[in-house]
């Protein structure tokens, strides 16, 4: 069994959906824990440190066999918990910051929420590192998205996200931060190869 750490509901679909192309004997169990991402962005990531321990170690207590945690803001707060929890804990834009490195040397970083930026960043220059390879990383935030996904209109947010992929000319490869962001990059607003984290996320947890 796979955990999955949510901190949106609209990603237990997504990932049930994604199960059936890639692992489908796999068994999720889904936990949404939508306040980590509130109280993240309120008072700063590392004030939900202790309770994003606790919310891996009920996915532990659960009988999971290594947990996904699928936002980006607080991802590597759960992998900084695998110790304790004594499983395999992955973040779902880890294997996705490694596929951006491979992909080219100018890489952009398309977020809907701030949070997000410095986070997704580091990943991607860690993974660099790792990889040996130097890369230049940009970052922006796509103003009004998350407001529009919080309203619930996701044809919207996913609109906002594809314009910004159509102002995107100087990279080599897009990086979207968010999981929800993953529908648009099937959009075709440009050209250049755009990094989406669920498929790559999941594929990688399965495999621990």
């Amino acid at each position: 069994m796979l955990a999955l750490l949510h901190t949106s509901q609209a990603h237990v679909l997504t990932f049930d959906r994604l199960r059936g192309e890639v692992a489908p004997t796999l068994t999720l169990y889904h936990i949404v824990a939508e306040h980590l991402l509130d109280e993240a962005r309120r008072h700063g990531v590392p004030a939900v440190a202790d309770q994003v321990a606790q919310q891996v170690q009920l996915a532990v207590e659960a009988g999971a066999r290594a947990v996904l945690c699928t936002c980006s803001t607080i991802g590597a707060l759960a992998e900084d918990a695998a110790a304790a929890a004594g499983v395999p804990v992955l973040r779902v834009d880890r294997p996705m910051a490694a596929a951006a490195v491979a992909a080219g040397t100018r890489i952009t970083v398309l977020a809907a929420l701030a949070t997000t930026l410095a986070p997704t960043t580091a990943l991607i220059e860690q993974e660099a590192a790792r990889l040996g390879r130097t890369v230049e990383v940009s970052a922006q935030v796509i103003g009004g998205a998350w407001d529009r996904f919080e309203a619930g209109d996701l044809d919207g947010y996913l609109d906002r996200v594809g314009a910004a992929l159509a102002a995107v000319t100087d990279a080599d490869v897009i990086v979207l931060a968010q999981a929800s962001m993953a529908p648009a990059a099937e959009r075709g607003a440009t050209a250049i190869p755009v990094l989406a984290s669920p498929r790559l996320g999941l594929r990688a947890a399965a495999a621990l």
